[in-house]
């Protein structure tokens, strides 16, 4: 609660002088998000998604952004920033020289310096693939986690245990991922940083999302839901479920939600009147077509062998 009151009061400052306070207020939070003790979003069964909103989480990470400066970042250990800005030379060792000496290859990004790399200590067991990937610090990554190459996980992203993270996928800034999940080749998990009392997308465990698949506007896809390849879920497209016959879809304030154990696959409604009907025009939407058996099970299981 003293972080929490701190990080609010600082971010209602109408200033552009940042004193020695913001930046240690800042880096308690980072480390807290770093290490999973505090979430942009976090169960809730008191809810009536079951989760909640923690604006204030979502109020320092953009007190970080504020605050920081333009700096050249490589790829090494970066120091946690102060007030200045300026890099410090710790972490450089003569490895590190012997390479920017002998004019090798180096790794050159330029970025707010309260938001380097993320540094990941090697007993989490989680592995980072090389190849172009990118972990911004900030966010929590679980232990066993497996990141194929190129994947990016942005700030206050939570990606919990035994995840895997493939190629050309997206993990967005505060995005809340579960156990055991599956991320295919270039899916999508949408960002909801603003506005800061907006719920993030969250994927519960155990899902599977398919290849291309986009998850956007703060939608809920409950625990070992299956997106078929190629399915985009959004806060103004509806969900058809053929096995309840009912509609889900955005109410207010209440977003998308995707019922546990659903098997979702793109699907298409037609336009029923107007000019789309003379035209015979068909809309996109996805379909629920079944709930997940031993058959949907065996199909999606993760292999051991590849962690």
């Amino acid at each position: 609660m003293e972080l929490q009151t701190c990080i609010e009061g600082l971010f209602a400052r109408d200033t552009t002088e940042f004193g020695e306070e913001y930046f240690q207020a800042f880096n308690e939070l980072k480390a807290a998000l770093n290490e999973g003790r505090v979430r942009a979003a976090e169960p809730d069964p008191t809810s009536a998604t079951g989760w909640r909103v923690n604006a204030w989480v979502k109020k320092g990470i953009l007190l970080g952004f504020r605050i920081g400066r333009i700096v050249e970042m490589r790829g090494e250990p970066s120091p946690v920033p102060d007030k200045s800005g300026t890099p410090s030379p710790k972490g450089r060792g003569p490895k590190s020289s012997a390479r920017e000496a002998s004019g090798g290859p180096r790794w050159q990004f330029r970025d707010k310096h309260t938001y380097p790399p993320k540094q990941i200590p090697v007993d989490r067991g989680i592995r980072i693939v090389p190849g172009g990937s990118a972990i911004r610090d900030g966010c929590y990554i679980g232990r066993s986690v497996v990141c194929m190459p190129p994947m990016y996980v942005n700030v206050g992203a939570y990606v919990d245990d035994d995840t895997m993270i493939d190629s050309h996928a997206l993990v967005g800034s505060c995005a809340q991922v579960g156990k055991r999940v599956h991320l295919s080749a270039a899916a999508q998990i949408g960002g909801v940083l603003e506005p800061i009392g907006a719920l993030p997308v969250i994927v519960e465990d155990d899902v599977l999302v398919g290849g291309n698949c986009g998850v956007y506007e703060g939608c809920i896809v409950g625990a070992g839901v299956v997106l078929a390849a190629g399915t985009i879920l959004t806060g103004s497209t509806p969900v058809y479920d053929l096995v309840r016959d009912t509609v889900y879809r955005r109410e207010g304030e209440k977003p998308l939600m995707i019922p546990t154990g659903a098997v979702v696959v793109p699907g298409a409604r037609a336009v029923t009147q107007g000019r789309g009907k003379e035209l015979g025009i068909s809309l996109y939407t996805p379909v629920i077509v079944k709930y997940r058996d031993e058959k949907t099970d065996q199909a999606t299981r993760l292999e051991e062998l590849l962690r």
